[in-house]
């Protein structure tokens, strides 16, 4: 049988879809670009009402390009909502996140029944908001384009007001250590540079290990034995293992030549934290930091932990370390509440820091979430007009950094060939188009930036 899969949200999700597919082809299915497939798995996102709608889109294309399929509903949307998803006739099975792992098995026990049996719905969902440990999918093997995404660690429990994504994710579990490296060294064999370490709340990993688990990692991987209490006051960084200790592990294994984080949560970044990842050699100088707002009335309704001057003293700590870093970031227009002051001062908050790239979301209520029952919900055309601005500043300011950068020596791990030119990105996530005589898909190249190209991407001469 032949298997589809539309994948929707986070590089979390992206995992997932990796290990459901080395599940399918290890029970002999096939994996199929074609449109005639015999089962569609659509692994859902619900981060917003947006990437819902867009689940539901899926699930009914993928009816219509064979009305006779399988058609599953996996993820974070049938996790939050799957009494709704039940009312989408198009829909055969439904699926929790936790469930992922069994998705081969649960297919073939639904197929069996239907042959007995008139076709009826399937749901199986597990409470995340009850599970302790991290289900880990084995050692998988996924990668996106030339570089592997490896998830590290679930769940979240800062539950920011707008955010349904504790409840679809659960409390944080992190995972073992000797997987994550076991993996790592598995797909550093096949001759894959660059690792994407990523979770739902990265900054918490090892925050639920038990104490005894920390004392064996620290005594397996060369740390003083000693263990360091968990203190909620300090709860990104107490603990004896957190992500610091993962990535000077990674850093070890031959063959991965970088390693780039997800998403990170500002509070993060001290200068402990900074000291030790500057000497990481294999850290790319690119950041994520998770902002939401440039207004601390705002923050602290969104129940966001830090201020807009503890995120900026974190910026000015990794400028210092990495002069040439790229800083993304997450902004939310039209949260409620937010009047004309408060979004010029998050406006002037942001063309100050200078981030390389915004990601800018409208705000929009989402069911379950404390927000959505907030008085003074903003106008849609006011949102409208504040994603434009903050649009037009998130180009202006990735253009500028792209300009600031011709010229410079840089090196480029090239990922494919879109034309004549071979594209691939820097350590700082710039955009470089170059051409080659020879392949160097997959390969790290010395280039010179020679100009901009294409409005936010660049072009470069291999230096030979």
């Amino acid at each position: 049988m032949r298997v589809k899969f539309f994948t929707l949200g986070c590089k979390v999700n992206t995992y997932e879809t990796g290990a459901m597919e080395e599940q399918f082809l290890k029970h002999g299915y096939e994996l199929t670009e074609e449109q005639n497939a015999d089962i569609y798995v659509i692994n859902t996102c619900s981060v917003t009402n947006i990437a819902e709608r867009k689940s539901r889109q899926m699930i009914r294309r993928a009816k219509e390009l064979n009305p006779k399929a399988i058609i599953v509903a996996c993820g974070c949307y049938a996790q939050v909502a799957n009494k709704e998803i039940e009312n989408i006739k198009e829909v055969d099975i439904i699926l929790g996140n936790s469930e992922k792992t069994k998705i081969v098995d649960i297919i073939e026990k639904y197929i069996q029944n239907t042959n007995k049996i008139s076709s009826e719905k399937e749901t199986e969902i597990s409470d995340v908001m009850h599970q302790n440990e991290f289900v880990d999918f084995g050692i998988t093997t996924y990668t996106e384009l030339n570089r592997a995404v490896i998830k590290v660690q679930d769940g979240c429990d800062r539950f920011c007001s707008y955010c349904i994504i504790p409840y679809a994710r659960g409390k944080v579990r992190s995972r073992n250590p000797e997987n994550i490296l076991k993996e790592i060294i598995k797909i550093a064999n096949k001759g894959i540079k660059e690792v994407v370490i990523t979770g739902i709340h990265l900054a918490s990993y090892g925050k639920d290990f038990k104490e005894e688990n920390v004392k064996q990692y620290r005594k397996e991987y060369g740390y003083d034995e000693k263990y360091n209490p968990f203190n909620p006051k300090d709860d990104l960084h107490s603990g004896g293992f957190r992500l610091i200790e993962l990535l000077e592990q990674i850093n070890k294994i031959d063959g991965v030549e970088r390693i780039r984080l997800g998403s990170l949560e500002p509070k993060l970044i001290n200068e402990e934290f900074v000291k030790r990842l500057s000497k990481i050699e294999k850290i790319c100088d690119h950041f994520h930091l998770s902002l939401q707002s440039g207004c601390n009335k705002t923050l602290k309704d969104m129940n966001r932990r830090y201020t807009i001057e503890e995120f900026e003293d974190s910026v000015k700590l990794i400028r210092k370390i990495y002069p040439n870093v790229s800083l993304t970031t997450d902004i939310i227009v039209g949260f409620p509440g937010e009047t004309d002051d408060d979004f010029n001062e998050t406006y002037n908050f942001l063309k100050e820091i200078k981030f390389y790239k915004m990601h800018i979301f409208k705000y929009s209520p989402k069911k379950g979430t404390v927000a959505e029952k907030m008085t003074n919900q903003i106008d849609g055309n006011i949102k409208e007009e504040r994603s434009k601005k903050l649009i037009e500043l998130s180009d202006e300011n990735e253009e500028e950094y792209n300009k600031n950068a011709i010229g410079k020596n840089v090196k480029v791990l090239f990922e494919e060939k879109v034309g004549k030119l071979y594209k691939g990105h820097t350590t700082n996530y710039i955009t470089v188009n170059a051409k080659s005589d020879e392949n160097i898909i997959d390969k790290i190249k010395e280039v010179t930036i020679g100009e901009t190209y294409n409005h936010l991407e660049t072009l470069g001469n291999i230096n030979n």
